[in-house]
């Protein structure tokens, strides 16, 4: 049983030091601690205290790095944090004992000096040192994620400026698209390029996941769909170029679901690819809607996969309305999910409206749905109208 016991015990400690070297413990109390005295002492005034003596000057550090880490805390998380600081400190004051002469040595061994000093319970010292021990790791652990975060804000901003803004416009047709992520940055994406012979194509699609990885993996995809969209390709030739980039270049764990379409203001012709993709809803003037299934598999899975391109078309009146799948699949408290047939109804209480207000009334409706402004997937949603006679 003992030598279990003992074999055990190495197990665990093999199990949670295994990759710890000494140089990781040396930069943790010197580099990550500096890293993060400097990110939460950032912004404050320096020059204000380097005249004080360092006695004077410790605790007004120390001040300065509390108030700047727990305000930097969410509300909820901030009460939570205060709250465990101000138990812990009571449950040390029980410990307190009273004072008591103590003799401390002072110069050399046969010289002591009798000192009032503080008297703890056995044990305190221990304690101390790990709650210490334990912010810290608190404080470097919130340092690294804001730190992410920030990083992440200015990701977000950089995929926003890579989508259409706006309303855009040409002949009789108005498109207009809106992205939601689910975190800071998402994986749905959608683009209207115009053509130089007048056509416009545009184009929704959904990388599978979310969060970082499907915001990489979506940059790709736009990146490569621009360049090949400049060699004017037949539209089934383009969504077969663009699988074998994505199968070469994406772990195989990835895939991309894409709705690609060509649109020519001159003739209301559309022609299009669905990948894998939610099929889009045409609605037609008598308020029927039309389906445009998947003519192809999603982006990814196969590398020389083959697409097929169909032909539709859009009367005067009508509009096309593509989204990601996080649209239809956002659910209630309860679990039922907001569906094609909500997507549906939405639209035609809205047909008449422009894009823009359409594409707003959506989301509204979807997080209305959900009761709740944050969402389990990415939303999106694009919309081409073609005005009516």
């Amino acid at each position: 049983m003992k030598a279990y016991a003992s074999d055990r015990a190495r197990e665990l400690f093999d199990t949670y030091t295994r990759d710890l070297s000494r140089d990781d413990l040396q930069r943790l109390f010197t580099h990550d601690t500096r890293d993060a005295y400097r990110f939460f002492t950032r912004g404050l005034d320096e020059d204000r205290y380097a005249g004080l003596p360092w006695w004077k000057r410790l605790p007004l550090r120390f001040q300065q790095i509390f108030v700047a880490f727990t305000l930097r805390l969410p509300p909820a998380r901030r009460a939570l944090y205060l709250g465990a600081l101000v138990i812990a400190l009571m449950g040390i004051l029980r410990l307190f004992r009273g004072f008591s002469i103590v003799d401390v040595p002072f110069g050399t061994p046969f010289i002591q000096v009798a000192l009032l000093m503080p008297v703890w319970a056995d044990g305190t010292f221990a304690l101390i040192v790990s709650l210490c021990l334990v912010n810290l790791l608190v404080l470097l652990e919130v340092a690294d994620r804001l730190s992410l975060k920030g990083e992440l804000e200015v990701a977000r901003e950089i995929q926003r400026a890579m989508l259409p803004q706006g309303t855009y416009s040409i002949a009789d047709v108005e498109i207009c698209g809106t992205t939601r992520p689910a975190n800071t940055v998402g994986g749905d994406f959608y683009d209207v390029l115009p053509l130089p012979d007048g056509r416009v194509i545009v184009t929704v699609g959904d990388v599978a996941g979310k969060g970082s990885p499907a915001a990489l993996l979506m940059a790709l995809l736009l990146a490569v769909l621009r360049t090949l969209a400049d060699e004017q390709l037949e539209a089934a030739a383009l969504v077969e170029r663009l699988n074998v980039q994505i199968s070469r270049h994406s772990p195989p764990s990835r895939f991309i679901t894409l709705f690609y379409a060509v649109y020519t203001p001159a003739t209301g012709a559309l022609t299009y690819v669905n990948a894998g993709h939610n099929p889009p809803l045409l609605r037609h003037r008598d308020g029927r809607h039309e389906r445009l299934p998947a003519s192809g598999v999603a982006l990814g899975m196969f590398e020389h996969s083959r697409f097929a391109a169909v032909e539709t078309r859009l009367e005067p009146g009508e509009l096309l309305v593509m989204y990601s799948d996080g649209i239809t699949e956002a659910e209630d408290p309860v679990g039922q999910p907001f569906e094609e047939a909500g997507l549906g109804v939405i639209i035609d209480l809205h047909a008449a409206d422009s894009p823009a207000v359409i594409d707003a009334r959506v989301l509204e409706a979807v997080e209305a749905h959900a009761g709740e402004p944050r969402f389990g997937d990415d939303l999106t949603i694009l919309i081409l109208k073609r005005a009516p006679l």
